[in-house]
């Protein structure tokens, strides 16, 4: 039972750092905008969308169709 109680602790404590986080990035060059699952390290990428961090990929990919930096062509 001691087992069992210590698996669940871990999994309790372990799941919300295995999730993944998704942005909504544009490269500086090509202003093409493209959904990332970790946050840009370097100059060639900007964060979009106000910064926010999405749970899912398709829920960062249908909000890059309302960001309006993404929509100018």
């Amino acid at each position: 039972m001691k087992h069992i109680a210590a698996a669940i602790l871990l999994m309790v404590f372990a799941t919300p750092t295995l999730a993944a986080d998704y942005y909504i990035v544009q490269d500086s060059s090509t202003k093409k905008c493209s959904v990332v699952a970790q946050k840009p390290t370097t100059t060639t990428t900007t964060v979009v969308g106000d910064g926010k961090v999405y749970t899912s990929q398709t829920e960062a990919e249908s909000a890059m169709k309302t960001v309006t930096i993404c929509q100018s062509k």
